[in-house]
């Protein structure tokens, strides 16, 4: 079995330790960084499967650390561990990059659950599923990563890909905010959150505001569908 790395960046010392006693004894190998700019030393320095990342770190933060390794590696499995629990906190975290969001204090079993599906969903991604996905006029290219939409190139952050790609994989399917909620952001559905509301007002005015037929569509009381012919 291939051996599966994960890079630890917490600096406070115990709850780095615990994790990765933790994670060693589930079958990891465990690197740890109590500070941000050893972190991105480690990260460059090795190969990882995932990291695990605070954002309150020394040296630099971990909205920065993120970004760095998305930039240098889109495909890495990013979640940040922290005490910072607001609704801005988590979409300033994905939109750093993030895959997945963890609020501390949190139970071990919960982020080892994290860790299991990420890695998962990233073994998977090299399977013969097709590099392009299309509805309507709209089309993304998983390699490249670049989505357009007619003539126009269309930027998104991560999260927002993986959103629209999970879309237009069940396109002309209602999708509820549950199904979003495991299978984009990998957390049990919280009834008290917003954030997959306000990232599919993002995709909006990002995919539809300017075009007269409108692919994203909302549902009442059911979710979600991306109407294509």
């Amino acid at each position: 079995m291939e051996e599966k790395r994960v890079l630890i960046v917490e600096d406070e010392h115990k709850i780095a330790d615990t994790l990765k006693t933790g994670l060693m004894e589930h079958g990891y190998h465990v690197e740890v960084a109590y500070d941000g700019k050893i972190g991105e030393r480690l990260y460059f320095a090795h190969s990882f499967n995932l990291v695990v990342l605070d954002i309150n770190l020394p040296g630099i933060n971990g909205y920065e650390l993120c970004r760095i390794i998305r930039n240098h590696n889109a495909p890495m499995p990013v979640i940040m561990l922290t005490a910072l629990g607001r609704l801005n906190d988590k979409i300033k975290g994905y939109d750093s990059g993030a895959d997945d969001y963890l609020v501390k204090p949190f139970e071990f079993q919960e982020l080892l659950v994290k860790i299991r599906v990420l890695l998962k969903r990233t073994m998977s991604q090299h399977l013969p599923v097709g590099n392009l996905l299309q509805a309507d006029d709209l089309i993304m290219n998983l390699d490249t990563k670049e989505v357009r939409r007619g003539d126009d190139s269309i930027t998104l952050t991560v999260k927002e890909f993986q959103l629209l790609e999970f879309l237009i994989r069940n396109r002309n399917r209602v999708v509820s905010r549950a199904d979003i909620s495991v299978n984009v952001w990998d957390i049990d559905f919280d009834t008290n959150s917003n954030v997959i509301d306000v990232y599919i007002n993002y995709l909006r005015n990002k995919v539809d505001k300017k075009y007269e037929k409108k692919l994203i569509l909302t549902q009442t009381g059911m979710g979600y569908m991306l109407k294509a012919a």
